[in-house]
């Protein structure tokens, strides 16, 4: 309760034995570029060549960038650059209340597609293969219609990891996004100044998996007084990031709530984002019981 400023902020992973860029996060790469919503990591190869088309990574803005470079050995990020590939990942900024008003179109123009732009600048190649993860996933697909109708296919191919474009089906997570979940959320996002803390977003993923995620740590913590194992998935869980307010409430009703992407009822600059429209090659890795 103390660690959680009078919420329940459940230890589920002994903390101590992570250091970042000692023991995870290691592979080796540098920021190329910064604006007020993210940095630009280019990883050091690790072949003597490379293959001409980089790879750009997005990882969601809901949590660190590292979960693409935990220990050397489950590491993507070091394995596609042992495989000889250029990979780019963007790490989001966590917003404080001066970003509030950032929008979907902001993430759009302002952090996916400037960073194409500078992978294009950085390599000197024109076409790019690109990975979107949960959220940012979701925001890749809506920027590939966006450039589809505007003909711009500097884009080679797209991966999506766990990235909804239909939510019709989005499961339990249905209970925390009708009116009354999202007027909740914006209550707390009002209380912060205009984010939402990482700790909210946290307890809604702990409450989809309570046995699992929540009672498991209650019985073994409070109840049995055993410390928590050393897992590095669950420390970069708890490595939380707030949301901005417009671009939270954007996401909660125009894509969960109204599912109105899907619809093709969404637009930016009047041009209707149109999923029929995107011809890239797509390949979606779908999870059944674990949204990481």
């Amino acid at each position: 309760l103390k660690r959680g400023r009078g919420h329940l902020a459940l230890r589920q992973t002994d903390m101590s034995p992570f250091k970042l860029g000692e023991n995870i996060a290691t592979t080796k790469g540098k920021v190329i570029f910064r604006n007020e919503l993210f940095e630009l990591i280019q990883y050091s190869p690790l072949t003597e060549t490379v293959a001409e088309t980089p790879v750009l990574f997005f990882p969601p803005w809901i949590n660190k960038f590292y979960i693409l470079d935990m220990r050397k050995d489950n590491s993507m990020v070091r394995w596609l650059t042992e495989q000889g590939h250029t990979v780019f990942v963007t790490s989001w900024v966590n917003p404080t209340p001066e970003l509030a008003r950032k929008t979907i179109e902001d993430y759009m123009k302002d952090g996916l597609m400037t960073a194409m732009r500078v992978v294009q600048e950085q390599t000197g190649i024109e076409k790019m293969h690109t990975v979107g993860y949960c959220v940012a996933g979701t925001l890749l697909g809506a920027t590939l219609a966006y450039m589809a109708a505007k003909d711009d296919d500097r884009v080679l191919s797209a991966t999506f990891f766990t990235s909804q474009m239909d939510f019709e089906f989005a499961g339990d997570l249905l209970f925390f996004t009708d009116d009354a979940g999202i007027k909740y959320v914006e209550a707390k996002m009002d209380e912060a100044g205009g984010v939402l803390e990482g700790q909210v977003m946290s307890e809604t993923f702990n409450a989809l998996r309570a046995p699992d995620l929540y009672w498991s740590y209650v019985v073994s913590n409070y109840l049995m007084g055993e410390k928590p194992k050393p897992f590095d998935l669950l420390y970069w869980n708890s490595d939380q990031t707030r949301m901005p307010r417009a671009l939270h409430l954007y996401y909660l009703r125009n894509f969960y709530r109204d599912n109105r992407f899907s619809k093709g009822e969404l637009s930016v600059d009047g041009i209707e984002l149109d999923l029929s429209n995107v011809k890239t090659p797509a390949y979606f890795q779908a999870a059944k019981e674990d949204h990481i």
